[in-house]
């Protein structure tokens, strides 16, 4: 464990502070000695590689209700789902490229636990490969099965520590989720969390109660990114999060969690703050795998990116980009 100082802050690493926290994000004077402290540290852990993921978005149903979400339940929108067998398929096809593949879905309980199961099986029997979930909250016993069948990690944002945020914008509580993540680490999943930046109604002081969460309940990965407002949804006329702020966060999340995965997330990309990003701490980025027909569909937010690539010649563009900057796509 280590301390920072950041002009008249210090952030102790072995005894962190949310007050302190919160004042580094509210002071800009320091922020290129924070993103220099973040990116060393970031180098001392893992050098110059960039772990590259590949996600598959499977299905566009929801039976939650979020109030910032382009999925949820009371959108008017094409839905789909992918079969089992296209899902495998794609799946395999993916672990040629990538050796994690992010299964990605809204809340979707037309997937059983037992398909699911399945599916994580007939992928880890033909592709040497992790395979990663990230479906949303189930029971103990679902997730149960996911693990036995050969889930390596999953993915549960707890999007927000302020409880009573969190219930306005979700309609239950924070604690629900909460409890699903300690499930799923209890199970041996490798747990992913994460939240967004610039949520209404969020301050500094929850944004560091955010960033002590991910270190209570021991993430090992977490995606941190920009809110991004759908204009269809009930807070759609809201501002977007700020991605310089974004980044402050991110680099925080690095110092306070030195060997923690920290994705260069999709809505930070779409900000354009993906070189920044992986200059003041990130470690990975994940690449669109969804077949083309379906990419389109996953709506979740704008700006996203559809184009039809096929997935080597997109690796090997993202190769290029980050032999640019000094780093190694993994």
């Amino acid at each position: 464990m280590a301390k920072y100082e950041f002009g008249k802050y210090r952030l102790d690493t072995e005894k962190p502070d949310a007050t302190a926290i919160a004042a580094i994000l509210a002071d800009g004077s320091t922020d290129d000695i924070l993103f220099a402290a973040a990116n060393a540290v970031k180098a001392r852990e893992y050098g110059n590689l960039v772990f590259v993921r590949g996600i598959i978005e499977f299905s566009n149903y929801c039976r939650c209700s979020c109030a910032y979400c382009g999925l949820n339940a009371g959108m008017k929108m094409t839905r789909y789902r992918m079969t089992p067998d296209e899902l495998v398929e794609a799946a395999v096809e993916t672990a040629r490229v990538y050796r994690t593949v992010i299964l990605q879905s809204g809340e979707d309980l037309y997937y059983t636990a037992d398909m699911l199961a399945d599916i994580v099986a007939r992928i880890k029997a033909r592709a040497n490969c992790a395979v990663t979930l990230s479906i949303g909250e189930r029971s103990l016993e679902e997730y149960k099965k996911i693990r036995e069948a050969g889930g390596d990690r999953f993915l549960l944002k707890h999007e927000t520590a302020d409880a009573a945020l969190y219930q306005s914008l979700h309609g239950v509580l924070l604690d629900s989720r909460l409890q699903a993540q300690r499930m799923l680490k209890a199970l041996g999943f490798e747990l992913g969390g994460g939240f967004m930046v610039g949520l209404p109604g969020q301050t500094d002081m929850t944004l560091a109660n955010d960033l002590l969460t991910l270190r209570r309940e021991g993430v090992v990965m977490a995606g941190i990114g920009p809110f991004i407002a759908h204009p269809d949804t009930s807070i759609g006329q809201a501002a977007d999060g700020d991605a310089h702020k974004t980044l402050k966060v991110l680099a925080l999340a690095r110092l306070l969690l030195p060997r923690c995965h920290l994705p260069s997330t999709t809505a930070l990309n779409v900000k354009g703050g993906m070189k920044d990003a992986l200059l003041c701490g990130a470690n990975v980025i994940m690449q669109k795998a969804t077949p083309y027909e379906y990419r389109k569909l996953y709506d979740i937010y704008p700006g996203r990116d559809a184009k039809d690539v096929p997935l080597k010649e997109q690796f090997e563009e993202l190769e290029q980009r980050l032999a640019g900057l000094g780093l190694r796509a993994e």
